[in-house]
């Protein structure tokens, strides 16, 4: 303890000395970034160069500076204007990419002209001699080269540019011409052809598709063209003339009037003079073009037509085939909807047909059955009617004249009411005098007594001797039976009624009226 109580008074001096040691060591640590270089020079005899790493700068006694070492973009613009080798003056703008040049060397140099300088304050110290640089260029070369072969003067301006930037440290990364101009407008004129070149191509096709509509029309356009052509081009030559003319007195008089600015006005005339060439130039270059273009838009116009007129062709056929087709279409459902109809209207009769036969078959198997059965009525008809006749002419052989007799007694009333019948047409009967009526009806009995006569006559059968042997034999067998009294009365009744057209009715009723008949072989009733 003793000891470092002794010791602390000389450690602190110590710790406080290293303490501040390492603070100036660390307050001198620096490391550049990889688009800088630190310079640190002072204690070396040779300056300590920095690019993306650490190091260690001395304080008080080491000084650090920096250096840009990122690409910047200068621009080359030409304020002014700057004759070409062809004496035109044309305003250029070009950018250019620079760095300071990565070697120990080229820091070195960029170091002594942009050290501690921006981005932009470098630009501004490379742009007056970039800008020389392109200028000097453009006076060894021609418009047309400068517009044609842009690489090319862009690789002549880096060469002629990088002999001076070497020297400062500086690296040209690129040169890219912006644009090229001219006061008069000759670059434009220049680019005349060119231009007409691809206007000529792009109206190629609309030319030829109208080439055709009008030939006639395009040869007398052709005729009248040519002649304009023809008169343009004299006029042109005759201007071109005239302008020469008018530069060459001018030249002799400005060489006479001043001789100290003859090579000045000789150059001034001598550009005006290509100037109104190139102009003459253009301007039979485009009256060519009008006319290839007018020629080429008659080709177009006539392609345009026929592709216009083969459209509404091929439209109006295919709405043709299409309605052809719609039409077949509607005929063939049509034929068939018609041919369905014909199937099912057959198929009906057919149904119907065999409907009706079916019905007929069962007509005529009722006609049969009902024939059938009629046969069938009328042969039990006739076997009855056979068998009653067959009865009947056993029940008269069996009474023999009593039956004959009874026959013709029932036949009676009837033949009376045919005798009468004229009476029942009568409305009234007046009668005068004395037994008209036992005369009226004597006259009826006499009508009567005539058919039984004509059956006499006929058929040899005397009714009168029947009735009287019937009616004899008969109160001769009533007298000997003593139980069987038999009665038998004719009588015949004629009554006349002329009223509400009636019929006359005259009846002739025999009755034979028999108690009863006992015999013991057989007992008959009439």
């Amino acid at each position: 303890m003793p000891d470092l109580e002794v010791l602390l008074p000389t450690l602190i001096p110590i710790g406080i000395a290293v303490l501040i040691v390492l603070i100036l060591l660390m307050s001198g640590y620096v490391k550049s970034p990889p688009d800088q270089a630190y310079i640190i020079s002072g204690l070396k005899k040779e300056a300590k160069i920095l690019i993306g790493r650490a190091g260690i700068k001395v304080p008080f006694l080491d000084r650090l500076d920096k250096l840009y070492l990122g690409q910047m973009t200068v621009d080359i613009k030409t304020e002014q204007s700057v004759p070409t080798n062809d004496f035109i003056n044309v305003y250029v703008d070009a950018v250019a990419k620079v760095r300071i040049s990565p070697t120990t060397d080229g820091i070195r140099l960029a170091a002594k002209n942009f050290l501690n300088k921006k981005a932009n304050d470098i630009t501004l110290d490379l742009q007056d001699s970039l800008q020389g640089n392109m200028r000097e260029i453009i006076g060894t070369l021609s418009l047309k080269e400068i517009n044609t072969d842009r690489d090319s003067f862009s690789d002549q301006v880096m060469q002629k540019a990088s002999r001076d930037m070497d020297k400062l440290g500086i690296e040209i990364l690129s040169c890219n011409i912006q644009n090229v101009t001219d006061e008069n407008g000759l670059i434009r004129d220049l680019g005349a052809d060119n231009t007409a070149l691809i206007k000529k191509n792009a109206a190629i096709a609309k030319a030829q598709a109208e080439r055709d509509v009008a030939i006639a029309q395009a040869e007398a356009d052709k005729a009248a063209n040519d002649a304009r052509v023809i008169s343009d081009t004299e006029i042109a030559q005759r201007n071109n003339e005239l302008e020469i003319r008018k530069a060459e007195l001018k030249l002799i008089a400005d060489t006479k009037n001043a001789e100290a600015d003859a090579a000045y006005r000789i150059q001034e005339q001598e550009q005006q003079k290509s100037i109104e060439t190139a102009t003459v130039n253009a301007q039979i270059a485009k009256a060519e073009r009008d006319a290839e273009l007018k020629k080429q838009e008659v080709e177009v116009t006539k392609q345009s037509l026929d592709a216009s007129i083969r459209a509404q062709a091929d439209a109006d056929r295919y709405e043709q085939e299409q309605r052809a087709q719609a039409e077949l279409f509607k005929r063939q459902k049509e034929a068939e909807a018609k041919k369905y109809e014909q199937q099912q209207e057959a198929e009906a009769k057919r149904i119907q047909a065999e409907a009706i036969r079916f019905a007929a078959e069962q007509e005529a198997e009722g006609i049969r059955a009902t024939g059938l059965a009629e046969a069938e009525a009328i042969k039990a008809k006739a076997m009855a009617e056979a068998e009653g006749i067959d009865k009947k002419a056993e029940a008269m052989k069996k009474y023999g004249e009593a039956a004959i007799v009874e026959m013709v007694m029932n036949a009676l009333p009837e033949i009376a009411k045919n005798v009468a019948s004229p009476l029942s047409k009568v409305d009234k009967i007046t009668m005068y005098g004395e037994g008209n009526s036992a005369k009226l009806l004597q006259d009826i009995i006499n009508g009567t007594t005539q058919v039984t006569e004509g059956f006499t006559q006929g058929m040899g059968i005397d009714i009168k001797s029947l009735l009287a042997g019937l009616v004899g034999g008969k109160i001769a067998t009533a007298g000997a039976c003593e139980h069987a009294p038999s009665t038998m009365s004719i009588s015949s009744e004629v009554s006349v009624t002329p009223k509400d057209n009636e019929f006359i009715n005259v009846s002739s009723t025999p009755s034979m009226d028999e108690a009863s008949a006992t015999d013991t072989s057989d007992s008959e009733n009439i």
